[in-house]
């Protein structure tokens, strides 16, 4: 599915003009729309020529393309044109929310260039790639872009995990499917795509309105938990209405300040969406590890993340977390810096046997 295609593949109006081998001069005329070709053999061609081996040629046509008016980009976006020039075409029609719902819904669009579309569509494009089933069963990378699409529908969302699931399809490229698949068990999904949305599709997007990629939690305030809810009180609001389901897909699509709810969650399906997420990096895993407020599985999954324990504030929080498992606390005692140590020794907020594992390093070093 690459550009150019060879003259044979063009249609035969147009070869003379499309051929690579072409004469320049022919192929620049072309390219400025000065041949007499219309309709959708004119942006045929013009992708085409988009993609030409000479630069001034591929620099026309892209002009000519961006200056088309609707009307003649109109049929070719539903037209049964070559894989490639469809292809080729989303960049000139992305801007275009009619079009590109028609290119999208056009049998001949590849899926590729559907999944594409499908990740940063509006809410009206997603709609209608979200009804041919058939295409997505067949190509699960469309409902794993619209899963991510902030765009998309909750209650859309909800019918295509459940539609993946009932056939036997994993969304191996989100990395909740399975928490998702748990969520919505014995709920009952609505099959046909609502004409309006839903009261819960409005409280979903709020959510996404209010979050915030900002830090959200100070660990030198016991544990964030009171900022967060005073710096996101309707994020908050809008989380403690939500369903399982929708919990567990914010806080994969969310931000930081999202998450820092979700892991505090009491649901563990919902706490541990969010500590996994891809999004969640080790600065922001060492904050939630000062928390007294999230679990000690959460707790214990951090400390077994290997990637982030080159994080020393993360470490360090662990450790002097009282609900931290034993386990976890003794592993880290070894990387704590002499000032730390001696504070954990001092402290009345960890475990006594930690404090004496502590005060003996501590004597140990004192010795040397």
């Amino acid at each position: 599915m690459s550009l150019p295609l060879p003259k044979e593949e063009l249609p035969e109006t147009i070869r003379r003009f499309g051929d690579p081998a072409a004469p320049t001069p022919a192929r620049t005329m072309a390219a400025k729309g000065l041949v007499p070709v219309k309709g959708a053999d004119l942006v045929t061609l013009l992708v085409q020529l988009a993609h030409d081996p000479e630069e001034s040629v591929r620099t026309a046509a892209h002009g000519t393309l961006s200056g088309l008016p609707d009307e003649v980009l109109r049929p070719a976006v539903s037209a049964a044109l070559p894989p490639a020039i469809l292809d080729g075409l989303l960049p000139y029609v992305r801007g275009h929310q009619p079009l590109l719902e028609e290119l999208a819904a056009n049998r001949a669009t590849p899926d590729a260039t559907v999944a594409r579309i499908a990740k940063q569509c509006d809410v009206d494009t997603a709609e209608r790639i979200a009804t041919d089933q058939a295409r997505l069963l067949g190509y699960p990378e469309i409902i794993e872009a619209l899963y991510k699409n902030r765009s998309t529908r909750m209650s859309t969302v909800d019918r295509l995990v459940e539609l993946a699931a009932r056939n036997g399809v994993e969304l191996h490229g989100v990395a909740t499917f399975a928490a998702h698949v748990e969520a919505i068990r014995g709920q009952l999904i609505i099959e046909e795509t609502p004409e309006e949305e839903l009261p819960s599709d409005r409280t979903f997007a709020e959510a996404l309105e209010h979050d915030s990629d900002e830090d959200a939690i100070d660990t030198d305030k016991v544990d964030g938990s009171e900022e967060i809810r005073e710096r996101h009180r309707p994020l908050a609001f809008r989380i403690g209405e939500m369903s399982i389901s929708e919990k567990v897909r914010l806080a994969l699509i969310g931000d930081a300040a999202a998450r820092a709810i979700l892991v505090r969650d009491a649901n563990k399906i919902v706490s541990m969406s969010a500590v996994t997420s891809p999004a969640m990096k080790d600065a922001e895993a060492a904050r939630i590890a000062a928390s007294k407020q999230v679990s000690d599985d959460i707790l214990r999954y951090l400390g077994n993340r290997r990637d982030w324990l080159g994080n020393y504030e993360l470490k360090k929080n662990l450790v002097f977390n009282p609900k931290t498992p034993m386990g976890v606390s003794m592993k880290f005692i070894s990387h704590l810096r002499f000032n730390d140590l001696k504070g954990l020794a001092r402290s009345k907020n960890v475990p006594a046997a930690l404090r004496t594992a502590a005060r003996q390093r501590v004597i140990k070093r004192d010795d040397k």
